[in-house]
């Protein structure tokens, strides 16, 4: 993400009652390590970065990390993503891209002073990320096996597995696209083909007489959504390629053989745009939290121990997981200890911790307890849902 578009997210997640604070080489050194130190040490709190963010971070209780723009490998997606959930409690990585993205990495790399051979790799690995995102498969395996981790059952975390994708016979809408790629000269970009697929007679295709062409129109059955999922996997799966110089969308030897009848295209049919409306809806709202609590009693328990874990940590001015993770306070909600020999028995509460904090968060569990209080002492204790948002 560049410094312009991290401070436009950040003044939009502001504006939306989301809190969230911009870090990018831009901003002064003092700010930087305000903000980075605030990342650390208060909860709630997004930080909206470049890549100069976040290597030396120690948080172990991040929940979520967002791409708005793809990685450029496999290699960083997986150290970027790997940043969530350290503290072994549930977390999302999510990322959104578009065949711009792809194009504006590969012009970069064009554009670079590296030695060829590195472009190549570069350009390789871009690639691969590239068909990361647009596969059908479990996210988990793929990304395992790319480091040559043996990973045959699927993850059942991931989108794919939540939501296995669909797939459809795309071999006439690949011949159509492919069709007006080659009526216009294989000189445009996908958003000027989709408009003279879709029949717009924009003020550039009526000034290019694109109009006439016998493409013009022939896509409408396709939405300018689909057409763009559709381009996407031509261009992932080597059917089409891209001018990065430019752009522009030409036709490959593969291509060919697609027009001829000679070979299938299976495609992927983007969830997104199956559930139309309503999983618009759901996009637009806050993810759910990671971990669901049985009853509202512990919701409001987990909550307090949260609260009162932040403020000591404000007083000793040290991140809240150092007093206690949020594994440990989910344990203290879930067993609801009453003495100080039963709270020693929760994972993450040694000696000292027992000592310096045990009485304080005894205290809560008792102003937040419910009537019949358990003692962990021989139960495996209540069970704790945990979901996905």
């Amino acid at each position: 993400m560049t410094r312009r578009g991290v401070d436009q997210t950040c003044s939009w997640l502001n504006q939306q009652g989301i809190h969230a604070v911009p870090y990018h080489a831009g901003l002064d050194s003092q700010t930087r390590h305000r903000n980075q130190e605030r990342f650390v040490r208060e909860e709630g709190l997004v930080v909206v970065a470049t890549l100069a963010f976040g290597m030396g971070i120690d948080k172990p209780n991040v929940r979520f990390v967002a791409h708005l723009d793809p990685p450029r490998s496999l290699e960083a997606y997986y150290q970027e993503t790997g940043r969530a959930g350290r503290d072994g409690l549930p977390a999302d990585a999510w990322m959104t891209y578009g065949l711009a993205d792809v194009v504006a990495q590969r012009r970069l790399i064009d554009s670079s002073e590296a030695a060829e051979e590195q472009k190549r790799i570069e350009h390789q690995r871009l690639g691969v990320m590239h068909g990361f995102c647009e596969t059908t498969d479990c996210r988990r395996r793929v990304l395992l096996h790319y480091f040559g981790e043996p990973f045959d059952t699927p993850c059942g975390n991931c989108d794919t597995c939540l939501q296995p994708i669909e797939t459809w016979r795309g071999t006439e809408a690949a011949q159509k696209f492919m069709s007006c790629v080659y009526r216009t000269g294989q000189r445009f970009g996908a958003g000027h083909l989709i408009d003279v697929l879709l029949g717009n007679a924009t003020e550039k295709v009526q000034r290019l007489g694109h109009q006439q062409l016998s493409t013009f129109g022939i896509g409408s059955e396709i939405s300018k959504q689909g057409w763009h999922s559709v381009a996407r996997q031509l261009v992932a799966g080597g059917l089409l390629s891209v001018d990065y110089q430019y752009g522009s969308l030409q036709l490959t030897e593969a291509s060919w053989r697609v027009m001829k009848g000679q070979r299938e295209v299976p495609l992927r049919r983007d969830p997104v745009l199956a559930a139309g409306r309503a999983a618009k809806k759901r996009r637009a709202t806050r993810p759910q939290p990671a971990v669901e609590l049985e009853t509202p009693q512990q919701q409001r328990l987990f909550k307090a121990l949260r609260a009162k874990r932040l403020a000591l940590a404000s007083q000793q001015r040290v991140p809240p997981y150092v007093i206690f993770h949020d594994s440990t306070l989910l344990e203290m909600t879930v067993h609801q200890p009453h003495d100080i020999k039963s709270l020693g028995r929760l994972n993450g509460i040694g000696a000292a911790k027992l000592s310096k904090y045990g009485e304080t968060f005894l205290r809560v569990i008792a102003e937040n307890a419910e009537e019949k209080m358990v003692s962990p002492q021989g139960e495996k204790g209540r069970e704790c849902h945990v979901s996905r948002s």
